[in-house]
């Protein structure tokens, strides 16, 4: 069974909100949902929305208190109030009102902080929509292991009310523009209707405070690599004498938000800006695919993957009889899960590896086991490198890439959480002693040792730019070919190492 949190942002609907709430009544009839929990806020209305909104409460048993007085605008956060809550069958209610105006984005972003369902859908207070479609979408959930679910308007619902062309052509077109930069094929990016997984949502900062809220969430939740369903849905849409707000300055506005968030790494409330420049070195798919390329010989076919991220290098090495890719940051982690729902041979799992308790087991052991960017950030390499070799099969190889020269390391190296640089005899000797000998090293990546230097050691940067990264990518066909031929030392090493029976007595 599945919990509901709805977010409704209420802004001068007197005469609609009451029936619209009215209508969220049907959520009680799903079979997946024991709990619904409707969340209201109130984005300080001039109208008579309090009123309706009181009497609304008064009849299921809840006594609100009287709305603040109007705040003076000002910057910042808006200030919510709790007006009441209470409880009817299996739903709850919480009505919140602002002191101010702040926007649609503002009220959701106020909602979603007392959501505790398991999934959160923004429900408009007007009548366009009708709640027994939510229904089909929570179905989606259990059925398909979605992270979002978005309502299409133009996907073939059982009916909808014909207006507006040039609304639709609008539309159309940001949705085709939205769809161009995530290469998702949605039909409807501007539907109100947008179910997500409540921990994935808190997750993502959002930032627009209008209707620029629909493109943002899309991209970022593309950016984010979410598993997002379309259903079909109903819809009555209104004329403008009956009170819709959206015009075509709101179009202008969703171009330059799509603009705007198409370029922007901001997908994590929680962020730093090594994590940061990580996801950007992460996308960069020529330059992954050159390092994919260069380990994939010393691989088998039952494979461990340490520290995999979202997942950049474990789609480049996939598939094989088993294959098991680990993480410990629980954002992380969930997006890996996502690439197992296709894929029966890979599992998700969290593994630390400096506890040898949360490694999975393998009987005989694993063939390959890749760590990739690990080592350098933990304290005790050594005993990570023994408990990579406890699960190895004997004569089973480890693949290890760590960040190359101590005389390189800088304010970039602090910033991604390096403790160390390493040289070859220093990498050697630490896997030496932990029971590993190492067979093959590689000389990664050359040319941006000299970049990286200039950026860390002379102008002290915390964070590589975009188009830095970017100009890496592009030129990654070039320098993997003459990269063994440049005179610069490399900026990393990958070293193959073996667990051999005879070094066994060496371990722990």
């Amino acid at each position: 069974m599945s919990s509901l949190s709805v977010l409704v942002p209420v802004y001068n609907e007197q005469h609609l909100v009451a029936a619209s709430l009215g209508r969220l009544g049907v959520l009680e009839t799903s079979p997946h949902l024991e709990r619904i929990q409707v969340v209201v806020v109130d984005d300080s209305s001039r109208d008579g929305s309090a009123a309706a909104l009181h009497a609304f409460a008064a009849e299921r048993g809840i006594a609100l208190a009287p709305p603040p007085p109007p705040a003076p605008r000002s910057g910042g956060a808006v200030p919510a109030v709790e007006l009441g809550r209470g409880r009817q069958g299996r739903t709850e209610w919480i009505f919140l009102r602002h002191e101010r105006n702040g926007g649609k984005g503002a009220a959701i972003r106020t909602a979603l902080e007392r959501a505790d369902g398991q999934y959160s859908v923004i429900h408009d207070a007007d009548l366009e929509y009708h709640p027994v479609d939510i229904l089909r979408m929570v179905d989606v959930f259990v059925t398909e292991r979605a992270d979002a679910v978005f309502g299409s308007r133009f996907a073939g619902g059982e009916s909808r009310r014909v207006l507006f062309f040039r609304h639709e052509l609008g539309n159309k077109l940001l949705t085709f523009l939205t769809n161009l930069v995530t290469n998702l094929n949605l039909t409807d990016m501007e539907t109100c209707y947008k179910a997500v997984r409540t921990d994935l949502l808190r997750s993502i900062p959002i930032f627009s405070n209008d209707f620029r809220l629909e493109p943002e969430l899309t991209i970022k939740l593309a950016k984010r690599e979410a598993r997002v369903f379309e259903v079909p849905i109903r819809y009555s849409g209104r004329t403008y004498q009956e009170g819709k707000k959206i015009d075509w300055r709101d179009g202008v506005r969703a171009l330059g938000a799509i603009l705007r968030f198409t370029f922007s790494d901001k997908i994590y409330v929680r962020d730093e800006p090594g994590l940061e420049m990580t996801r950007r070195l992460a996308s960069a798919g020529r330059f992954t695919g050159w390092m994919a390329d260069l380990i994939r010989p010393f691989l088998g076919s039952r494979l461990l993957e340490i520290g995999s991220g979202t997942g950049a290098i474990t789609r480049r090495l996939v598939p094989r009889d088993l294959y098991v890719a680990s993480e410990v940051d629980p954002l992380y982690l969930e997006t890996l899960r996502n690439l197992t729902a296709d894929r029966p041979y890979l599992e998700a799992r969290y593994t630390d590896v400096t506890d040898l308790d949360s490694f999975p087991a393998v009987e005989g052991g694993f063939d390959s086991v890749v760590c990739l960017n690990v080592i350098e950030h933990l304290d005790d390499d050594v005993g990570a490198l023994r408990n990579v070799r406890s699960v190895l099969s004997p004569g089973g190889r480890a693949v290890v890439l760590v960040p190359s020269g101590p005389w390189n390391f800088g304010t970039l190296d602090e910033a991604l959480g390096h403790r160390r640089r390493y040289t070859e005899e220093g990498l050697r000797e630490v896997a030496s002693r932990a029971g590993l000998e190492v067979t093959t090293i590689l000389r990664f990546n050359r040319l941006s040792s000299l970049p990286w230097w200039l950026n860390g050691r002379v102008l002290r940067r915390r964070a590589a730019g975009r188009l830095q990264i970017g100009a890496v990518d592009w030129l990654t066909p070039l320098v993997r070919r003459i990269d063994r031929f440049l005179p610069f030392p490399p900026l990393s090493l990958i070293a193959v190492m073996e667990r051999r029976p005879d070094l066994d007595s060496r371990g722990p």
